[in-house]
């Protein structure tokens, strides 16, 4: 009897890393989170400012934006310290993220400040970039339950639950969540953003190297939701109360 296929790190192909989420982890801010899927570490924190970029005043609208970098001891050997200009692979994943977590408020109802959620890579192994939306996440829900417990909503911004994952096809075998051993010889690495309501947000799609088929495709995606709907109860979890997944 043939073994059952696994990833590199011994998982089932459907089975996420162990995710664990603490929240509170810098007490300063109004909603911190420390997100943690297997070896990939990343602390995400939202901080509020009490007014928006200069193109939207008057508008009504807040804002929400993400910033990301990778620590130099993140991966080793020890990379350099961004200064500067960002890369363009940091301005993507931070574009990537903004764009994620705006989808969660309702802007209107945020008011006219601007929420920054900083997302720092402590760990690197791969999905360093789904990691930081799930965790951001989080973040920013903390930071909009305390903007209503002082009193300065009049509504809940918070309209959408977001996570996202990656998923790929490695040596012919559609994986879940990626770690970093998989991912540098996946032939396919998409990364998927979702709502609660199961809509998507983005799906990055490569083949690297050969075009793949929609079944392919399709394939993926069915196998990110199921990812998703586990990191969305570890969500839940860190917001009100339970067990990690």
């Amino acid at each position: 009897m043939m073994p059952e296929p696994r990833q590199s790190d011994g998982r089932a192909l459907d089975a996420l890393r162990p995710v664990a989420i603490e929240t509170g982890f810098i007490p300063q801010s109004p909603g911190s989170a420390l997100i943690r899927a297997g070896s990939t570490h990343v602390l995400c924190v939202a901080s509020v400012q009490e007014s928006v970029p200069r193109w939207l005043e008057g508008r009504g609208l807040g804002w929400v934006t993400a910033e990301y970098s990778m620590l130099p001891y993140a991966t080793l050997p020890r990379s350099e310290r961004e200064g500067g200009q960002p890369s363009g692979r940091t301005q993507e994943i931070r574009r990537l993220i903004g764009r994620s977590l705006r989808m969660a408020v309702d802007r209107r109802a945020l008011g006219e400040r601007t929420i920054v959620v900083d997302c720092d890579v402590l760990q690197a192994d791969g999905g360093t970039r789904t990691a930081s939306i799930t965790g951001g996440y989080v973040a920013l829900a903390l930071a909009l339950r305390e903007l209503r417990r002082q009193g300065l909503l009049a509504e809940d911004p918070l309209r959408r639950q977001i996570a996202a994952v990656s998923v790929g096809m490695v040596g012919g075998q559609a994986m879940l969540d990626l770690a970093y051993a998989d991912d540098a010889r996946a032939e396919v690495d998409l990364n998927v953003v979702m709502t609660g309501a199961g809509e998507y947000i983005e799906v990055q799609g490569t083949g690297e190297g050969a075009p793949y088929s929609r079944a392919t495709l399709e394939r993926l995606l069915t196998l990110a939701d199921g990812g998703i709907a586990a990191l969305m109860q570890a969500q839940d979890a860190a917001l009100h109360g339970g067990r990690p997944v």
